[in-house]
């Protein structure tokens, strides 16, 4: 979502590195562009003005114009200002002292809340035993959404059959007596949402709001939606309470102005990020790390989260005793490559670290499909194949391509970077860890 606004102020500071000495003149030219690249991010006009102000304020002050690397001081004052319009530190979630702890979600229709309730439940199901309940009676199938949603992630759901009763009070009430009966310690109810706001919308939620008494109620809007996002958070803080945002569709292509300002323009904390269509692309909102992504510095810590996430110890361990001892086999690469697929697509992974917007570009030169043709060949291998490579000869290549819909000269290949791959890691032993010298092999993916 802020590829455009990122490569737009990765030029900016480029230029400005590129001059040994900054002038007033310099900064004021520099963030001219700035404003412009967050007003065509779609950031209010008025938050990008006050922004930049506050930004040129500090930057034009003697420590920055008179130090060694003027230009690097000014990238760190824009970095800890988007720092403090997006929020500055990261806001949890508010849980009761004494259980259950009742969630709101409230928003527009087609902003995601439905998949949102089960995604948020499915996030805080490792310490907490979540339950979705359906409150939204009017929009046709949206209680068998959340069934069939709650179902796949193994999440316990109650709806109005549930309750026996046709009415949203009745629902929610009830919703809270099988709460406390089945020690379930929070329930999140999948509020209705309406095309537009209006007074019937704002009365039922009121009157949820009396009789549930939430201890979050949290708006879930599409950051697609740009500038009027921020008009309807503006609009729920003044009629329904809202606590807390939750930004979906953040992995889309439209400008990020929503993510950028919501909290500048409403006071409102965005708490959660909508990563992805999958139950688990549900993010904690960091505005440091956000920040750091938006400027090309990478999220490393994301990136060790997702990879910590991702692994299993046990294997991790077997393949780098099989390193150690320079066994490595082709069952090793399968689990490297599987590690790989776990991390999702590789261009979010590439956008994780800290590296030039030419590099990361590179990254659609690679044929992610590679990777499975490569994973499919060494299934097709029979164990002792997989540990002795050597044996494989022209029968077996057949074999082996034919079951993994593939052809000889891909398995040719296969084998071939493999070796490759053997030879690197048995140098990369004898070296001590020293990656000098070593060249990579190519073609792989």
């Amino acid at each position: 979502m802020f590829d455009s606004l990122k490569e737009r102020l990765e030029g900016i500071f480029s230029k400005l590195r590129g001059k040994g000495r900054l002038t007033e003149e310099d900064v004021n030219d520099a963030l001219r562009e700035v404003r412009r690249a967050l007003l065509e991010a779609d950031v209010n006009y008025k938050i990008a003005k006050d922004l930049v102000e506050r930004i040129k304020e500090r930057c034009l002050g003697q420590e920055v114009l008179s130090s060694i690397t003027p230009a690097q001081q000014v990238y760190v004052v824009v970095y800890e200002e988007l720092c403090n319009l997006m929020g500055g530190k990261k806001e949890r979630l508010n849980f009761a002292s004494k259980p259950p702890s009742v969630f709101m979600l409230v928003g527009l229709q087609g902003s995601g809340k439905t998949t949102t309730a089960v995604k948020l439940a499915l996030k805080i199901s490792d310490s907490h035993k979540p339950m979705v309940v359906a409150c939204d009676l009017r929009r046709p199938a949206a209680v068998k959404q959340l069934k069939v949603l709650a179902e796949k992630a193994g999440i316990p759901f109650f709806g109005p059959d549930e309750a026996g009763s046709g009415d949203v009070l009745g629902v929610a009430k009830k919703a809270l007596r099988y709460a406390d009966d089945h020690l379930i310690d929070v329930v999140i109810f999948d509020t209705a949402g309406r095309l537009h706001i209006d007074e019937d919308l704002m009365a039922e939620l009121e009157q949820m709001h009396k009789t549930l008494n939430p201890h979050e109620v949290l708006l879930v809007i599409d950051a697609m939606t740009g500038q009027e996002g921020v008009n309807v958070a503006q609009m729920f803080k003044e009629k329904a309470g809202i606590t807390g945002v939750i930004l979906t569709k953040l992995d889309g292509d439209a400008r990020g102005g929503a993510a950028l300002a919501v909290k500048a323009a409403t006071g409102v904390p965005v708490k959660l990020v909508g990563v992805g269509e999958h139950l688990e692309d549900l993010e904690e909102f960091d505005a440091a790390r956000m920040a750091q992504r938006i400027l090309g510095m990478g999220d490393m810590e994301g990136l060790l989260e997702k990879i910590q996430k991702s692994s299993d110890t046990k294997e991790i361990e077997r393949v780098q005793k099989n390193l150690q001892d320079n066994k490595f086999t082709l069952e090793d690469l399968l689990v490297q490559l599987r590690q790989i697929q776990k991390l999702g697509p590789l261009d979010k992974v590439m956008d994780m670290l800290p590296l030039p917007g030419k590099v990361k570009s590179q990254v659609s030169d690679i044929d992610f499909r590679r990777i499975k043709h490569v994973e499919a060949v060494i299934l097709s291998m029979t164990p002792e194949e997989r540990r002795k490579p050597e044996i494989i000869k022209g029968s077996r290549k057949r074999r082996i391509a034919m079951g993994s819909g593939t052809n000889v000269q891909m398995v040719n290949q296969v084998l071939r970077q493999y070796e490759q791959m053997k030879e690197i890691f048995k140098r990369f032993g004898k070296n001590k860890g020293k990656l000098r010298g070593l060249k990579l092999p190519k073609g792989l993916f």
